[in-house]
């Protein structure tokens, strides 16, 4: 288990201002509907983030063809996922080949994903505050899944990785009988693929051989711990659909509202296109961007310097009380 630095500390204490923020300011819900369109069962499985209030259910099943609705509200992180390759007895009792929660039952009641797996990242803003979201692969990957953000403002673009990566994996990344691909990470444990010790730092980590045939594969997934600047989208005000196996690809164009070094469609991006520089300013903002999604999960390998965590805190709380007053 990481210790927690002082960094992380005042990491928390930002994330903590900006619950209260959301909560000052009297924010609604969102929906969140789970599509299946795999040619098998899926079972999504749920997380909340540190501080965020459990959702009415941890874990579901969801048949071929099926979708399930859930209330969210606003000022909550956490992350879903899908279990696939699941069998449970007539009480509830089991356990899945991917992704599996480590409960032994459908509801996943705060166990996380085991890796390989695909996670659908949230922290969701309060009233006419930006959510943020993304779709990693920093865990693995075992299901193609795509986020749209409906009836939203602001940039809203659909992310998420449609290409079925176990077709693509390595030999040495395959995981549960070829059905998820493991991390670099995962596999072989290294600082450098980590993003750990002295690697531990966008300007130190840089994207392996592996990381660029998932970011080739899914250009706006996270493909490494550090592959910020391409892979964190946000939203205002919107409802998100989460669908497992999409059909096709439902990407939107990113022509003028996504990062400019994010590609507009699924299979167009190059590989290798992370951050490369602490100080570069579009990667200072979506480092702060992404890092909201991942802190209440408790497992983000990234820290932001205290001036920006300083500022950050400050523009928010004092915008949001203005707006409040």
């Amino acid at each position: 288990m990481a210790v927690i630095s002082s960094c992380c500390f005042h990491l928390h204490a930002l994330f903590l201002g900006l619950s209260l923020v959301s909560t000052l300011r009297g924010a609604s819900s969102a929906t969140f509907t789970f599509v299946n369109k795999c040619n098998f069962p899926v079972w999504p499985g749920i997380l909340s983030g540190a501080g965020s209030p459990p959702l009415e259910t941890t874990g579901f099943e969801l048949a071929k063809g099926e979708s399930h609705s859930l209330q969210v509200p606003a000022g909550w992180s956490g992350r879903f996922w899908g279990r696939s390759g699941c069998s449970f007895d007539s009480s509830g009792r089991g356990s899945c080949a991917t992704a599996d929660c480590g409960s032994g039952e459908v509801e996943c009641k705060g166990g996380n994903a085991a890796p390989p797996a695909t996670l659908a990242e949230f922290t969701l803003g309060g009233s006419g505050s930006q959510d943020f979201y993304d779709v990693s692969l920093v865990d693995g990957y075992n299901l193609p899944m795509v986020i749209d953000g409906i009836g939203g403002s602001g940039k809203c673009v659909s992310t998420g990785c449609t290409t079925d990566l176990n077709r693509q994996c390595p030999a040495e990344l395959r995981a549960s009988g070829s059905m998820a691909c493991k991390s670099a990470c995962e596999a072989f444990g290294s600082p450098e693929y980590c993003c750990s010790g002295a690697y531990n730092s966008p300007s130190a980590c840089k994207p392996s051989l592996y990381s660029q045939i998932f970011k080739t594969a899914c250009p706006r997934s996270y493909s490494y711990a550090f592959d910020d600047a391409t892979s964190t989208f946000t939203c205002t005000g919107a409802d998100y659909t989460i669908t497992f196996c999409p059909n096709s690809p439902s990407i939107k164009s990113a022509t003028g509202s996504s990062p400019k070094s994010t590609q507009a469609t699924d299979n167009s991006a190059t590989a290798g296109s992370g951050p490369g520089s602490d100080s570069n300013p579009t990667q200072d903002t979506a480092f702060t961007n992404s890092w909201l999604a991942n802190l209440a999960i408790g497992d983000s390998p990234r820290c932001l310097p205290s001036s920006i965590i300083g500022i950050t805190l400050t523009v928010a709380i004092s915008f949001s009380l203005l707006q409040f007053l």
